[in-house]
Order: structure tokens, then sequence, then C-alpha cells
């Protein structure tokens, strides 16, 4: 991967928690490693997930508002991954101050794209696992993003939770372009399933064709602590996800 002036920010989000956003962050990071881009993963949910895979301990202390100002003590917080190209930037649970703290800053809706812009030296890529509700960090992993990527099960109220988040995108003239969906923990057996991918992969511009399906080789990343790719590489959870990474990476590079 060539050197970007500007780094690229991809962000894994949904409002529904249990949807497979952190194991897509975390495959979608490790696979990036893999194809060469330096990459940050920043574990932005203050539960963790990411960084209990990719099993690494935040500092037990930290301070949120020192991290937002970017510099050498951002760049400490940073941790080795076993992968090569890539790191991360550890979960904590002072995150849950950060919609305090960005709304007693200047241009409040977007500064986290100036602290990302401050990695572009070191990163070719920063992915975000982004924390599970609508607040103005969220707003602002949003604007900071060049793409958000929204796992979807093909289920009634997933599909209303993707909805929600498209209208706040209108509510707050976010490009359209900008979020894009992928289905997630697909039970092809279910008819319910076969029938919603079927109908939104042809009506809806915005999904992804990938499904990542439903599997068990998924749920061993807790066990393992590793991305799926890594220890099942010939699974097809892990071929779904490379071909996640596959149309992930196309769009960013446009």
């Amino acid at each position: 991967m060539a050197k970007n002036k500007k780094v690229k920010v991809l962000s894994v989000y949904n409002i529904k928690g249990g949807v497979g956003k952190t194991a897509a962050a975390v495959n979608l990071s490790y696979l990036a490693a893999q194809a060469g881009w330096r990459t940050l993963l920043c574990d932005f949910d203050p539960q963790g997930a990411s960084s209990y895979y990719l099993r690494i301990k935040p500092e037990d202390k930290m301070k949120p508002k020192k991290l937002l100002k970017g510099g050498s003590f951002a760049h400490k917080q940073i941790k080795e991954s076993d992968y090569p190209n890539l790191e991360l930037l550890p979960a904590h649970l002072d995150y849950r101050h950060f919609d305090l703290l960005l709304d007693k800053q200047k241009k409040s809706k977007s500064r986290l794209r100036a602290f990302f812009d401050g990695f572009a030296e070191d990163y070719d890529l920063i992915v975000i696992d982004a924390p599970p509700n609508i607040t103005l960090l969220s707003e602002n992993i949003f604007r900071a993003s060049d793409l958000v990527l929204i796992p979807v099960i093909p289920t009634t109220l997933s599909l209303l939770t993707y909805a929600q988040i498209r209208a706040f995108f209108d509510q707050e003239d976010l490009p359209a372009r900008r979020a894009r969906a992928f289905f997630s923990m697909v039970e092809k057996r279910k008819s319910l399933h076969r029938e919603t991918v079927e109908k939104y992969l042809q009506e809806d511009p915005h999904f992804f064709a990938v499904q990542i399906p439903m599997a068990s080789v998924v749920e061993k990343m807790g066990p393992n602590r590793a991305p799926v790719p890594s220890y099942a590489a010939s699974s097809p959870a892990a071929r779904a996800y490379g071909e996640l990474w596959r149309e992930t990476a196309a769009v960013l590079e446009r």
C-alpha cells in the first residue's frame, strides 16, 4: 500500500449490539494489515471486545481529554498486536466521557477528524470499532470516516435500526454514499433470512453483495482471541470476511 497523504478512516457501527460489529472490525483490520495497509484499530467501544480479541490491555489510567489533543501522549497509548502492520488503540472505560469532552470543544462535531489526521504519517488506514449508540461521539465518527460500515442481521428489528441510521444521515446532511451496509450472521437455512437478503440486495444499492454467515468459527474468536482468518483461513466465514475486505478496499481506494 502506497503511503497516503491523508489517512483513510473506516468505522464499523450499529446502534444495536450483537450484530457482528466487533467481529467485522477486527477481521477487516487484520485483513487490511495482511494486504499491506499500515492499520490502526481504535477500540472506542468501552466494552473493549476488540482489545480482548487482540490480547491487548489498556493502560490502568487514561486521560481522554489529553488523548483527544493527539501528539505524543496519544501515540504512547498505541499497542502492537501479534500481527504485522496491525496496531491498536485499546478501549478504556473512561471513553464514556468522550461526549462531554467533545461538547466543550470548538467544531465539536468534527473534532475527531483532526485527531485521526495526526496519525497520517504512521498509518494508511484507521478502523474504528464504534460504540453502539447515537451520540456526539457517533456523529464525530460519521463525519471523520471515509466509509461507515453497518452490519445488518436480516431480521425486522435489525433492518429497523439500519433505517434509523440512514434517517440520521439524511437529517444531519451526511453523504448517503458514506454509509454502506452488509448482511451479517446470515442463516441461509432460514427462509426469512434468504428472502430478506434477496430483497435488499436487489432494492438497496447501499448494501455490499457479501454475506457473513452465522458460524461457530466466528464465535470462536472469543476463546481463540484472534481474527477468524488467522486460525480458520479456509472456512466459509473467513472467505466471506475476505470478500467484505475486498469490497471495502475498493470503496476506500476510489
